[in-house]
């Protein structure tokens, strides 16, 4: 099967697009993910006029949507609009609160939150920039492409259901900020489905797929947020409930391959609050350790479990489907993960001790109040994936025996801190008797993102965050919404520049000037365990770490191996090795090393620097920088 498709633009008439009376801005995102949301902030605070269009009635994708608990390892990792995000979500609880409260200690420095409270926040964020405009409810139709310049897209035309007259939304640059790559298919872009066969790319941990790849993506499931409150709400019977489906269940029951409807997978020693579950993988449900403030929890497949919340062998079809498509498979996932509670909670066939286990959690009355309690948004992991400038693969995270970084990415535009991972791609047996198959975990160190990785090949006023460049397994390591936000205000930052042109072509942006955006914006291009974006001396130490001045430093004790050091639940602290140490004071090699990185002009400035001066390495980083 051949997984890599390009569409042919549906052209539309200029003249009838002109006639609808369009919306006009410099920049139009769709998709008001936290990528979306990061791109029109980015841009919109270097002054530019920028509409964001969201298919969903708001805006905050899965993070508004129930994937409270943030995938991520280090909080030394956040930076940019995400870091400003979670400051703003720590701040709302401890105005309040109170600083000191609860609600505080249990959002972990913002990236905790109750979906509503993440909606509020991306909601506020949007509306105190005035430069922004948001439609919801407005789902892609159709692309228009400019036919002076059959290569860029002119406008874009959206419906809303129940309305007659269309949005039309011309741009000069365009940013997809779909989990699903919408715009970019409708745009001509050439875009993969599925996992590719281990030679495609060289990748150890693609597995044994067929020549060609096999079109199967990561397995999708809801993120619920639930509560063990008195007022939490019993799972509703969903439309086309059928009881036969779940009575397998009886038997696993009886067996004691399942003992719990709820359970923690793993607490990595952490202790856990009064009223969660048991730590076991025989269970139904996965709570994510610790509990959200307020009580809540989020709910998640379970990884390796008897019983899987995800269903990787019913939606390979979702990526490219039509609208109807894709609701009668989200319809089959609801039915599924919403009946299957229902069941364990009501039917008295369920050992009653299953039942109480049930009935202790269920979902809150004040969030979704709207759509029955439950998300608008279905956790899409993986849908279509851009094949562009630079492919994201399994090798863009290969450590060396001579560095305990990773190889240096001069053209970086971001930096992440997670896996490889993939919750199974296929389903043997039954849902009750199988397993998932093309599941995998492995560990990474802290990495950088090419800017090609954004850019693709056909169209020169596009960029593409979300559903990024990059093979199945690299994309499983780019796939957080932390990750997608800074790839977000990369793009938004490079659609900036790219309007300074007179015909923008994001292909020729310039990426030293990119970058020196994204670290002013406060965004980091490489990883550094103790220089925060609070620093003062961020920029100036980020901006050396364009030239390589912080490779090479250190060789790894253990060779390659992945050196995480767990602290609770999947979060580690800060990565080893990997810090500036600024107070420390400056020795000749290094010196002599950064100055044959610098250009001429400040190398000439900076030669009566000595490292027997005392002087420190933050002194000649500001030094350097200074004379740029």
């Amino acid at each position: 099967m051949k997984t890599v498709f390009r569409l042919i633009p549906l052209i539309a008439l200029i003249s009838p697009l002109l006639a609808e009376d369009p919306v006009t801005c410099d920049l139009l995102v769709y998709g008001g993910t936290p990528g979306g949301i990061a791109a029109a902030v980015a841009a919109a605070d270097e002054g530019r006029r920028v509409v964001i269009v969201e298919p969903f009635s708001f805006v905050g994708g899965l993070v508004s949507n129930g994937l409270t608990h943030t995938d991520l390892r280090s909080l030394e990792s956040t930076s940019g609009v995400w870091r400003e995000f979670t400051g703003r979500v720590k701040k709302y609880y401890a105005d309040t609160y109170g600083p000191e409260s609860d609600q505080v200690k249990a959002c972990f420095e913002g990236n905790f939150a109750e979906p509503k409270v993440n909606r509020l926040v991306f909601e506020k964020m949007l509306a105190e920039r005035k430069g922004i405009r948001v439609f919801t409810r407005y789902e892609l139709e159709n692309v228009a492409s400019n036919r002076a310049m059959p290569s860029a897209i002119l406008a874009a035309v959206f419906r809303k259901e129940g309305e007659e007259k269309p949005l039309t939304v011309r741009a000069r640059v365009y940013v997809d900020g779909t989990y699903e790559g919408d715009l970019m298919a409708k745009a001509g872009v050439k875009y993969t489905i599925g996992r590719e066969e281990a030679a495609t790319y060289g990748e150890s941990i693609a597995g044994n797929v067929p020549a060609g790849g096999d079109g199967q993506v990561q397995g999708y499931n809801y993120r619920w947020c639930v509560t063990n409150a008195p007022d939490r709400l019993p799972a509703p019977r969903p439309a086309g409930y059928d009881r036969a489906e779940f009575l397998p269940l009886l038997g696993l029951f009886a067996s004691g391959a399942v003992t719990n409807a709820f359970g923690i997978q793993s607490a990595n020693g952490m202790t856990l609050p009064e009223g969660m579950p048991p730590v076991t993988s025989r269970a139904v449900y996965k709570l994510q350790p610790p509990l959200l403030p307020n009580g809540k929890a989020d709910i998640n497949d379970m990884s390796h479990g008897v019983v899987r919340l995800s269903m990787p062998d019913r939606n390979d079809g979702y990526p490219a489907a039509s609208k109807e498509e894709r609701r009668r498979i989200v319809d089959e996932h609801t039915r599924y993960q919403v009946g299957m509670l229902h069941f364990l909670q009501h039917d008295e066939a369920v050992p009653a001790s299953i039942r109480q286990d049930a009935l202790s959690w269920g979902f809150c009355q004040d969030e979704w109040p709207d759509h029955g309690h439950l998300p608008e948004q279905l956790y899409v992991r993986e849908a279509r994936r851009m094949v562009g400038m630079h492919v994201f693969t399994q090798n863009d995270t290969r450590l060396t025996p001579h560095d305990v970084r990773l190889p240096p990415v001069a053209d970086s535009i971001a930096i992440g801190d997670y896996s490889h991972n993939c919750h199974g791609t296929g389903r043997t047996g039954t849902r009750f008797d199988g397993k998932h198959s093309g599941e995998f975990y492995v560990a990474n160190a802290p990495f950088q993102v090419a800017y090609g990785t954004l850019v693709p090949n056909e169209v020169t006023n596009l960029l593409v965050p979300v559903a990024v460049s990059a093979s199945h397994v690299g994309f499983g390591a780019l796939r957080l919404e932390p990750v997608w936000s800074a790839l977000g205000q990369a793009a938004g930052l490079a659609a900036h520049l790219a309007l300074a042109m007179e015909n923008p072509r994001v292909q020729e942006v310039e990426v030293r000037t990119l970058q020196d955006l994204l670290h002013r914006q406060g965004a980091a291009t490489l990883y550094f365990s103790d220089v925060t974006p609070e620093d003062p001396d961020f920029v100036a130490v980020q901006w050396l770490g364009t030239l390589g001045g912080w490779h090479g430093l250190k060789k790894p004790e253990e060779g390659t191996k992945v050196r995480w050091a767990s602290t609770f639940g999947q979060y580690a602290e800060a990565y080893p090795d990997h810090d500036a140490s600024l107070a420390e004071p400056i020795d000749e090699a290094l010196l002599a090393r950064w100055l044959e990185l610098v250009p001429a002009v400040i190398r000439e400035k900076a030669k009566d620097l000595k490292a027997d001066s005392g002087l420190t390495r933050r002194e000649v980083v500001r030094s350097l920088y200074g004379w740029r």
